[in-house]
């Protein structure tokens, strides 16, 4: 006897929104299946608004508006059981942020969530990992968003220290990371791993997802350091039009690639990583996750 029910996440990010539906499979004796039905992906650029004039746009709120409506639809079509929406941190930091959350909820029903990188580093880090965590092992998890960047240290299969850094893409490309906040990156990473002697990264996000994918490597095997190294030297030789004719990038994409190699390689560096493993895991991951934990502890305590 089976049970199978449908949860859904939606990922407010700097750069892109998110919708993930995914099918969780129950039986009896067994841990449940988590299996990703679908997956839309809308490229905003919320972040562009607000790193910049610290508002979102009018016309971003609409197209936002929009975006959500059509994701309500999905959700309907797809008969989900239960939904949960997390804005990052260009929706926190918009000064506008939550008077655009309530009007998305007014217009559309969704009522979205704004959390903070503690709550975002936590959500990722509840995904599942014990498939790739060798639990006599040591891993630094890196999730590259537009707005910032998630690290949590893992070691022994549990959860050392965890830390979300305004260091994302988007800013990057907008010339809005200084100095002093890569220098105070490196040296929390550098202070958090000193005692391990060796260091294998878990990179997560659209960008190392991309670069994997463009590799050929099979799932589950790492990218090394050499490869990542020579595949950003790569992207960098290119213009942004040759990223998109020549390496078949999407526009939203072909731009953030860079700072996002940049933002892994460094990681690497600064933990004496070789190992680059990439397990299509992220936020929306995480909070199907959490949807689905809620459910049972709800249905324990009815």
């Amino acid at each position: 006897m089976i049970v199978q029910k449908k949860y859904a996440a939606i990922d407010i990010g700097s750069n892109a929104v998110r919708l993930l539906i995914s099918t969780v499979t129950e039986q009896e004796g067994r841990d449940p299946l988590f299996k990703k039905t679908s997956l839309v992906r809308v490229p905003i650029r919320l972040g562009a608004d607000v790193f910049i004039s610290k508002n979102i746009s009018a016309e971003n709120t609409e197209r936002m508006i929009d975006t959500m409506q059509a994701f309500k639809l999905l959700m309907r079509a797809h008969k989900i059981e239960k939904y949960k929406a997390c804005a990052t941190s260009a929706m926190r930091e918009s000064e506008n942020g939550e008077e655009v959350a309530r009007k998305i909820e007014e217009e559309t029903g969704i009522d979205i969530n704004i959390i903070d990188g503690n709550d975002e580093a936590a959500i990722i880090a509840a995904t599942d990992l014990h498939a790739l965590i060798q639990t006599d092992k040591t891993y630094l998890y890196v999730d590259v968003g537009g707005g910032s960047t998630e690290f949590t240290l893992y070691s022994n299969g549990k959860t050392v220290a965890s830390r979300s850094f305004k260091l994302g893409t988007v800013r990057l490309l907008n010339d809005m990371v200084t100095e002093t906040v890569w220098k105070e990156v490196e040296e929390w990473i550098k202070q958090t791993t000193k005692e391990y002697t060796k260091i294998d990264l878990i990179g997560s996000g659209g960008n190392i997802n991309n670069i994997f994918k463009s590799s050929g490597k099979a799932n589950g095997k790492p990218l090394s350091f050499l490869y990542l190294s020579s595949y950003y030297q790569l992207l960098q030789s290119f213009t942004y039009e040759e990223r998109i004719t020549q390496l078949n990038l999407n526009q939203d994409r072909a731009d953030v690639i860079v700072p996002a190699a940049k933002i892994y390689l460094s990681a690497m560096k600064w933990t004496r990583a070789r190992r680059i493993y990439v397990p299509k895991i992220g936020l929306s991951d995480g909070i199907i996750k959490s949807l689905y934990q809620e459910t049972l502890n709800a249905s324990t305590h009815a």
